[in-house]
């Protein structure tokens, strides 16, 4: 009975260590986009920024908002879509303030980004939109084209849509905080789940 319960102690540790791992990566590389997107601007760096996504996708890293629309369909558990969030935030706002060490040039910008994210209605849908973008880019992406990652991105950063990732990071970069972030990801998780509700088929009989 040891034996075994020592065993199934090591299997949960060891995907513990996974889901917390690829949580991380997916946090690094969304920060490859936003850093971009901090130094470059538009037009280009919304472009630039879906290569953080393609990575998240093609290297199955775990991203919040690239999960939660999927939370019924792949029977994600709640506890682990949680892990996956505190994760993202706490690594994408260390990074963001490794980006300010790195560059000051975008803490500036950051700076004046993070100051425009007030709690309203119009920032709360934003939220929510970039949730349905980011849900109808992910599932694309499974069906086999990245077509809607490298037009989703963009679309979601020029149209001022709020992704609660992103947003922490450049949080970072601007070493200030805000509890705007709640209000994303709460937003982020409620569109990706009403695309899936809205978009789902049938059971087949």
């Amino acid at each position: 009975m040891k034996k075994r319960s020592s065993e199934g102690e090591t299997k949960r540790g060891t995907r513990s260590g996974e889901l917390i791992r690829k949580s991380a990566g997916a946090a690094v590389l969304i920060g490859l986009g936003d850093y971009a997107l901090l130094k470059l601007g538009n037009p280009i760096g919304p472009v630039i920024f879906a290569l953080g996504l393609l990575g998240v996708c093609y290297m199955k890293q775990n991203l919040f908002t690239g999960k939660c629309g999927f939370l019924f369909e792949d029977k994600i558990k709640v506890s682990d879509l949680l892990i996956i969030l505190s994760v993202n935030l706490l690594v994408g706002y260390g990074l963001g303030l490794i980006f300010s060490l790195m560059d000051g040039g975008i803490v500036e910008s950051a700076i004046e980004k993070v100051g425009s994210w007030k709690m309203s209605g119009a920032f709360f849908l934003n939220s929510v939109m970039c949730g349905v973008v980011m849900y109808v880019a992910v599932k694309m992406y499974r069906e086999g084209t990245p077509l809607g990652i490298l037009f989703g991105i963009p679309l979601f950063i020029f149209c001022g849509f709020q992704h609660c990732i992103a947003n922490v990071i450049t949080m970072g970069v601007a070493r200030g905080f805000s509890l705007t972030i709640l209000v994303c990801a709460v937003g982020n998780f409620l569109g990706s789940v009403m695309m899936w509700a809205i978009s789902r088929e049938g059971k087949k009989k």
